[in-house]
């Protein structure tokens, strides 16, 4: 005599396209991995369904949406398990991680082979730079941020993990230079309005022709320096 078990269909990199799901309006902290995982599913499963194919050419990755985009959530189907009666099983669920990256420089060089501290939504890691002053470690999908430490604590850099806005709009250019290190004054926090201050300054930097533009070639070289 057999039981069967029922557990989350396994990650298939699609969907069924059947019409049974539900539509997730993107909210400002949204993002595809925490919507996926708030609905059970891996990121790749909601990202790649049918469904989501005209939003998928739209934002060409994953890590990039605006508030307001609509996500398609396929119906969670079960997974049969047959299993002996009268037996104890044990099941693992899998998790999935996402990656965090960062490369770190000063001066124009890499800050390569430094200790860092790094504590994402309370989990702490620690570890070294490598050469070209990068950092590369999983954390939970869902994750929201932290702060990373550095000169045994005398340097802190606060970490925040999510979605980025489309490279077009005002906030992801704005999100895009502070990722680069680019500081975000008063002036310039406004999402609705390009960063005019630091886009003067990521030109002048890269001598560029300092207008505070978002023209073409700035946004070349924006999306040459930070490619997502």
């Amino acid at each position: 005599m057999t039981r069967t078990l029922f557990f989350p269909a396994p990650d298939t990199g699609g969907g069924s396209g059947g019409d049974e799901g539900q539509t997730v309006v993107v909210g400002s902290d949204d993002s595809i991995l925490n919507i996926a995982k708030a609905n059970g599913f891996y990121w790749s499963t909601v990202w790649n369904h049918p469904r989501n194919s005209q939003l998928k050419s739209k934002r060409k990755v994953p890590e990039v949406l605006q508030e307001g985009d609509e996500v398609y959530v396929p119906k969670l189907e079960p997974k049969k398990v047959p299993k002996p009666n009268e037996a104890r099983h044990k099941f693992k669920l899998k998790g999935e991680q996402a990656q965090f990256k960062i490369r770190l420089k000063q001066l124009g060089k890499p800050r390569a082979n430094e200790d860092y501290v790094l504590v994402i939504d309370g989990t702490i890691k620690t570890g070294k730079t490598d050469a070209d002053g990068q950092i590369q470690t999983d954390v939970p999908n869902d994750a929201r941020g932290g702060v990373l430490k550095l000169q045994g604590g005398k340097e802190q850099i606060p970490i925040s993990i999510g979605r980025l806005d489309p490279a077009d709009s005002p906030a992801g250019v704005r999100q895009r230079l502070v990722n680069l290190g680019y500081t975000s004054g008063a002036a310039d926090s406004d999402d609705s309005k390009m960063p005019k201050g630091m886009l003067r300054a990521f030109q002048a930097k890269n001598q560029l022709t300092v207008t505070g533009n978002y023209d073409g070639a700035t946004k070349a070289k924006l999306n040459e320096l930070h490619q997502a």
